[in-house]
């Protein structure tokens, strides 16, 4: 494989340094220069937007418009918005129709994001990026997002769903979402964020940046802590503190030169430390003191660090051909240790039947233990992801007739390292001590890889107020599992060796009519695919599927508008199993085909500003959007993965809700805002099933309300103000891994933002 996809990549280097030099020599003649220092700036402006549009997911809102599918910006001022806040990624995407979210522990440290159905778990069933680089652990051998960039220093955010498939993998089946950090400033910038609120929650997010004439940097750093918003028995805290660095350097050639070069280096270091637990509650403690935390998770806690390596080259010449090269690395290490049994009961069994094990809730409660009966688990993990990826650009013209080509390649190497162990603890008045100290490797002793090719090509065919968007993409993965004795923590030799081979070939179409100007229909209809992991069961399939879906969309002046349907066709869904998702009786990381399954659903959004009906001098902006999902199994079967268990047809999935809304409302003086959001997730059920609803398997609707407030001191200095969930409802964001665990209670968040130069 490696020898073809260094074969393959020099061939389309050499193809496109040919074809541009060529390019070159006939746009001669057109050359010309522009003196002024407003025309260079324009110049290298028009060059970063290209860069965009090659890189990200969609490129920004110029470009929104013409994406021939779902397709969602919050873009740099939304986003400032969205940071008067705690900055989870969760509550920033609630606005975002057809995006399904399952949180976890209140602050989104480790979301689970779906989107139209496939699942949410560690927003596994997504390809997740970030600048357009994956940027999961492992995102082919271990694809579970335990690592998430920190949405708090990112710029803008992008979601595509239905026409990602061709451009975006390898998980293709709901949608990708890229995360758009930092850029370089076009000219001196310094941003300063700091607030502190509720809980002792302090933050810091500091960048600086500038651009000469032919080069350019930037500076970033964003801190944020707290001591969580959970009471822990005894005392102590839940919360967290993380810290993350970035450094961007670019060097560029002048920017109304005849071929224009950029390359640019992006560093990233960050690192957590959170005192965080699967542990939940029984429904009657949630009941009475949703935000308490057992006392046998008071040793819980997760570490980790992560580096980031991005080298990106960009070529463009004037006749429209342009090639963004990127080298990337990703390292990542986690331990997460935490309590992972009681007497002998895992405690994913402990609330699944709280009758059946008194004795071992009462020991998780504080109630004194033997020696060794709390087994605490160091879920200790290193992962690394890099490879090279180049997309190719140009543009053609026959008649009437315009082609925009772009056309890539991928060459990805990924790897998770299990090398964990379990200690024994013994609970005595209330407090926990350490009674056997266990070899590293003891309990899981092993490694995944993963090797990938993938190519793509996409041609944008437009014809008078018609465009068709063909393409395909081509995965190939080499997938090896090597297990080794719990006893060899030198690894000598492994004990068993798994290898699988996967590809796909993933066609995809997709269409754009202009009704008028201001309306535009569009649809498509495309393959998806997830591919299985390392050392998957030999029964276990790729997930595949056949998507469809046509909207409408229409924008003018302050009104933006789209709505769509869709209709995914699953030929096998593929359930993962994780501690986190509940799974019990089967080992983790294992994938169980779920089958036939059809997912239908709903998509609209609606942003319009009232200013403009009443001729205020305020503005009134205002949004919604609503997403309706219905998703069913489609044939019967038993499974060993416990959120599913024994289907039928007809079955709803778990973790889906119908029915979700988002609103906002806000006005705007000129040196002052207000803002109230809202926003409605419906109950959704927690196992496999159908017919009316179960307690104990399903989680009730709820709907939670925030404001924000700023004030402008002067033009350079603004204070914020933030409460989130307003009304401080005790509400159940979800029942797994382990119990019953509370959103968010009430919560205030205080500071001001300084902004020098452009």
């Amino acid at each position: 494989m490696i020898g073809r996809a260094i074969f393959l990549f020099t061939t389309i280097l050499a193809f496109c340094t040919n074809l541009a030099l060529a390019i070159q020599d006939e746009g001669k003649e057109s050359e010309h220069n522009e003196d002024t220092a407003q025309q260079k700036t324009s110049d290298l402006e028009k060059q970063v937007i290209r860069v965009r549009e090659r890189v990200n997911v969609i490129g920004g809102l110029e470009q929104l418009f013409d994406a021939p599918g779902s397709a969602f910006i919050l873009d740099e001022d939304e986003m400032e918005r969205q940071k008067q806040g705690f900055d989870d990624v969760h509550r920033m995407l609630r606005q975002v129709p057809g995006v399904v979210i399952q949180e976890e522990e209140g602050f989104g440290l480790r979301p689970n994001i779906g989107m139209r159905g496939t699942g949410s778990e560690r927003s596994a069933k997504i390809t997740l990026m970030e600048d357009g680089v994956l940027i999961a652990p492992a995102p082919y051998a271990a694809p579970a997002a335990y690592y998430f960039p920190v949405a708090g220093r990112m710029q803008s955010m992008e979601v595509r769903k239905g026409s990602s498939q061709v451009r975006f993998g390898p998980r293709t089946n709901g949608g990708a979402l890229n995360l758009v950090s930092t850029e370089i400033p076009s000219a001196f910038r310094l941003n300063l964020d700091v607030a502190a609120g509720q809980y002792s929650a302090r933050k810091a997010h500091v960048n600086l940046g500038d651009t000469y004439s032919n080069a350019g940097w930037m500076l970033e750093t964003y801190q944020f802590g707290t001591n969580g918003f959970k009471d822990l028995d005894g005392g102590d805290g839940t919360g967290y503190y993380i810290q993350d660095y970035v450094g961007k350097l670019r060097i560029f050639s002048s920017p109304e030169a005849n071929i224009f070069q950029s390359l640019e280096l992006k560093v990233e270091a960050s690192k957590e430390d959170s005192d965080e637990t699967y542990l939940g509650l029984t429904e009657g403690d949630f009941e009475m003191t949703p935000n308490r935390r057992y006392a046998g998770s008071q040793v819980d806690n997760i570490t980790w660090n992560h580096q980031q390596y991005q080298l990106r080259h960009f070529l463009a010449v004037p006749a429209g051909f342009d090639i963004t090269t990127t080298f990337y690395r990703n390292n990542f290490a986690r331990n997460w240790y935490k309590v992972g049994s009681v007497g002998g009961v895992s405690i994913l069994n402990l609330f699944k039947h709280p009758g059946e094990f008194q004795r071992e809730l009462d020991i998780v409660k504080g109630g004194d233990s033997q020696s060794d009966e709390l087994q605490v688990r160091a879920n200790n993990r290193s992962y690394y992801a890099m490879g090279v990826q180049s997309v190719v650009g140009f543009g053609a013209k026959t008649g009437k007739v315009t082609h925009d080509v772009e056309a890539g390649f991928r060459y990805h190497q990924d790897e998770e390292d299990r090398f964990q162990h379990q200690d024994g603890w013994q609970m005595l008045n209330g407090t926990m001590h350490q009674t056997t100290l266990a070899a590293p490797g003891s309990q899981t002793n092993r490694i995944s890889d993963a090797t990938a090719v993938a190519l793509f090509a996409q041609d944008t065919i437009e014809w008078s107020r018609l465009a068709l968007i063909p393409g395909f993409r081509y995965e190939n993965i080499d997938l090896v599992r090597t297990d080794y004795s719990k006893k060899d923590p030198s690894r000598t030799t492994p004990t068993r060796v798994r290898e699988t081979e996967v590809t796909a070939f993933i066609p995809g179409v997709g269409f754009r009519f202009d009704m008028r100007s201001d309306w535009r229909l569009f649809g498509g209809v495309h393959k998806g695919f997830s591919p299985q992991g390392p050392g998957d069961p030999k029964e276990s399939l790729a997930e595949q599927s056949i998507n469809y879906e046509v909207g409408v969309r229409h924008y003018k002046n302050s009104l933006a508008f789209d709505a769509l349907i869709f209709y995914n066709d699953y030929d096998n869904l593929l359930g993962v199993a994780t501690s986190s998702s509940g799974a019990t009786q089967i080992q983790e990381g294992d994938l169980f085909n779920g089958g036939r399954a059809r997912i239908t659903g709903l998509e609209s959004s609606l942003r319009y500003d009232f200013s403009d009906s009443f001729s205020s001098r305020k503005s009134l902006p205002f949004q919604m959007s609503y997403s309706y999902t219905h998703a069913v199994f489609q044939e019967s079967f038993d499974s060993a993965y416990d959120p599913w268990g024994d289907v039928v047809v007809g079955d709803e999935l778990p973790y889906l809700p119908r029915h979700q809304f988002y609103s906002a409302i806000g006005v705007e003086g000129q040196h002052w805002g207000l803002e109230a959001n809202a926003y409605f997730n419906g109950r959704m059920r927690t196992e496999a099933g159908q017919g009316a609803f179960t307690a104990l398997k399903g989680i009730d609707s709820f709907f939670i309300w925030n404001a924000s407030a700023y004030y402008e001191i002067s033009e350079d200095v603004r204070v914020f103000a933030s409460l989130q969930n307003i009304g401080n409802q005790a509400y159940i964001v979800s029942r797994r891994p382990a119990g019953v665990r509370p959103g968010l209670s009430r919560t205030i968040l205080l500071g001001f933002k300084l902004r020098l130069g452009t």
